[in-house]
C-alpha cells in the first residue's frame, strides 16, 4: 500500500499516507518497508527531512542484508548525514553491499581506495579490483575509469589495448568522451591498427551528441 500511495498507482499520490503504511510494515521488521521509510526521511517526502531518522531505518534494513540500503547507509556515513562522518564505517557497509554485487557500492569503494579518504589508506590494487567488478556489470563510470587508468599508466603499467577494451564498452553505451577517445586511438593507431574509417565512425557518434572536438576533426577530413 505504501508504494501505491507514494507512486500514485491506482490511488491519489499521498506521501503522508505512504509513510503511514511504510511505518506499519517497517515496525514489523519488513526490510523493504524500512528502506522505503528511510528514503522518505532522507528526501523529506511525507515527513520533515530527518537524516538521523533515515539512518535509523536504513540500518535496520541493512542489518537484514539488503544490498541497496547497505550502499545508502555507507553513503550517509561517507557524507556525515545523520551520523558523524566516518569513512571507515562507510567502507564496512559499502563492502557488504559490493560483495553482493551492488555496482554502485563497488564504484564507491574504488573511489575511496583510490583517494585514501577519511583515514582509509590508499590501495590502488583494491580500487582497481572494485572498478573491474563494476565495469563487468556494465557500469559506464567504471569502464571509463579503467580506460583512463590503463592509458595513463600511473597506477598500473600502460596498456592501450586494455584501455580500448574498457572504453569501447563505455562508448557502445553512448558515452560521448570515450567515443571521441576511441576515434583518436584508431586515427593514431594507438593500441589498435590505424583505421581512419573506424575513427570517423566513433567521431560521428560523439559529434551527434554535441562533441565539438569530434565535429572539428570530421570537418578536416
Amino acid at each position: 500500500l505504501g508504494v501505491l500511495y507514494e507512486k500514485g498507482k491506482g490511488v491519489q499520490q499521498d506521501h503522508k499516507e505512504a509513510v503511514k503504511w511504510y511505518r506499519f510494515a517497517a515496525e514489523q521488521g519488513h526490510a523493504g518497508a524500512q528502506t522505503y521509510l528511510g528514503e522518505m526521511y532522507h528526501e523529506g517526502l511525507g515527513v520533515e527531512q530527518d537524516y538521523k531518522e533515515a539512518v535509523k531505518w536504513y540500518r535496520l534494513a541493512a542489518e537484514q542484508g539488503d544490498a541497496d540500503v547497505q550502499n545508502n547507509l555507507g553513503g550517509m556515513y561517507r557524507r556525515g548525514q545523520g551520523v558523524p562522518k566516518d569513512v571507515e564505517e562507510a567502507v564496512k557497509w559499502f563492502r557488504l553491499s559490493a560483495e553482493q554485487g551492488h555496482s554502485s557500492a563497488q564504484i564507491n569503494l574504488g573511489s575511496i581506495y583510490e583517494n585514501g579518504e577519511g583515514g582509509v589508506p590508499k590501495d590502488y590494487k583494491e580500487a582497481i579490483k572494485w572498478w573491474k567488478l563494476a565495469a563487468e556489470q556494465g557500469m559506464v563510470l567504471a569502464q571509463v575509469k579503467l580506460g583512463e587508468i590503463y592509458i595513463e599508466g600511473e597506477l598500473v603499467p600502460k596498456d592501450p589495448k586494455e584501455a580500448i577494451k574498457w572504453w569501447k564498452l563505455a562508448a557502445e553505451q553512448g558515452h560521448r568522451q570515450t567515443q571521441f577517445n576511441l576515434g583518436l586511438m584508431y586515427a593514431k593507431g594507438h593500441g589498435v591498427p590505424e583505421n581512419l574509417n573506424e575513427a570517423v565512425k566513433w567521431w560521428k557518434l560523439a559529434a551527434e551528441q554535441g562533441d565539438v572536438q569530434a565535429q572539428e576533426l570530421l570537418d578536416l577530413i
